[in-house]
């Protein structure tokens, strides 16, 4: 109960600042965090500059779902936790936005109440550079019209996906409750550089490899480089194209969090996990994570087509790799396809078809086969307002006998509310 007052006074703190701040909230090459912010990858560039001082935003995030899953597995396998219809823990996040100068901004984001963290957890927070005059009035002007400097503890842009699932609590952008079952999310220490021109968009970046950060063990991971080429393109007023390839290379990792990175948790609670399961411990149902940590290269490539209310968001993904311990590399696939139409004014409501699967070598023993197809909708009630709602149905296959995914499914409803500021 008191955590819950906690909580409340922060995110009605966050309101009224929010009300506050309701007049003059945006900022430049910014990413909106409601509905203008749906179908918004990298932020946006613009020369254009509003500064006239520092400027910080207050903004956040929170969700509640109301679950009802059930799950089974194959007679003899390992017993599975019951349960039952009910809402799950309320997350929410708190976001810090501060323009400091022309053209840079700095971004901070808390998991004020998470799975993973029921406690308040630290995210990460990077700059973005969009300008250099801070340095030096005038300094190359010219090719800063088109790069763009990301530094910090940051999500790293690998694949398009990541702009498109929940964050925690921030849950606008994405049009389904889950997000895929090989989930493509990490925050690690590095800096990313961008140029984009006519509708052409180029990434290099390199990181520490490292989610945990710490001077210790300074042999057991080296740095891991990311690269991403695309092209996004307004072709009319009623067609819009993109698509993009990402690279992600580890060379060597005490552990690759790739896979396992997401310190918020599943929105699937408790689903194949065992009678001892606890919510925070066993955060990750639902997922696959090939647990590749040497030599691991992941290539991922999404397109997507937005013709005027239909909207088609692809994905197609190998990964490769080994454990420390083994000599022939595994492999993974991943497939994805989302298909939306949204209707209404101002695009205000949408019903939501995907297909995700992963395939791949778990193990020496086990070549597995995971499915789900999802089906949603969902009503914008504002732009900070949005209920949505998910039938999923999710089978397992490949798994030793006797394990606890041996003939795993689980399937049913889930609905989630958002607000987001």
């Amino acid at each position: 109960m008191r955590t819950f007052i906690k909580l409340s006074l922060v995110i009605a703190a966050l309101g009224l600042s929010a009300g506050i701040q309701a007049q003059n909230r945006d900022l430049d090459n910014y990413r909106q965090p409601d509905k203008r912010g749906v179908n918004v990858f990298e932020s946006p560039k613009d020369t254009a500059s509003t500064f006239d001082g520092v400027k910080v935003r207050v903004g956040g995030a929170s969700t509640l779902q109301y679950q009802a899953l059930d799950h089974e597995n194959a007679t003899g396998a390992t017993a599975l936790i019951p349960i039952g219809n009910n809402f799950n823990l309320a997350t929410a996040n708190l976001d810090l936005d501060v323009a400091l100068a022309k053209g840079v901004r700095m971004h901070l984001r808390t998991y004020l109440s998470s799975r993973h963290h029921p406690e308040p957890y630290v995210k990460g927070g990077y700059f973005q550079i969009d300008n250099l005059d801070f340095i030096k009035e005038g300094l190359l002007e010219e090719t800063m019209k088109y790069v763009t400097i990301n530094i910090g503890h940051m999500e790293n842009n690998y694949g398009d996906a990541h702009f498109r699932r929940s964050d925690n609590a921030q849950a606008i952008y994405n049009p389904f409750v889950g997000n895929y079952i090989m989930d493509a999310f990490t925050t690690e220490v590095g800096a990313e550089v961008y140029f984009r021109k006519n509708g052409f968009i180029s990434m290099i970046g390199a990181t520490n490899g490292k989610l945990n950060q710490g001077a210790n063990a300074p042999s057991a991971t080296s740095p891991s480089v990311m690269a991403k080429l695309g092209y996004d393109k307004q072709m009319n007023e009623d067609f819009r194209f993109r698509i993009t390839g990402s690279i992600y290379n580890s060379a060597q990792s005490a552990r690759t969090y790739l896979y396992g990175g997401d310190r918020a948790g599943s929105r699937y609670y408790f689903v194949m996990e065992p009678t001892t399961a606890t919510s925070s411990a066993n955060y990750s149902s639902g997922l696959v994570n090939p647990g590749l940590t040497n030599k691991l290269t992941a290539i991922m490539v999404n397109p997507f087509v937005k013709y005027k209310g239909f909207e088609f968001f692809g994905l197609f993904e190998t990964v490769s790799g080994r454990k420390i311990a083994e000599t022939d590399r595994r492999n993974f696939t991943q497939l994805g396809a989302d298909l939306l139409y949204r209707f209404g004014k101002d695009e205000n409501l949408y019903v939501a078809g995907r297909y995700n699967s992963v395939s791949g070598e778990l193990d020496a023993t086990q070549d597995i086969d995971v499915q789900r197809i999802s089906l949603g909708a969902g009503w914008f009630m504002t732009k900070n307002i949005l209920a949505k709602v998910e039938y999923v149905n999710q089978s397992y296959d490949g798994y030793t006998a006797g394990s606890i995914l041996d003939g795993g499914k689980f399937s049913g409803f889930i609905a989630e509310a958002v607000i987001s500021f």
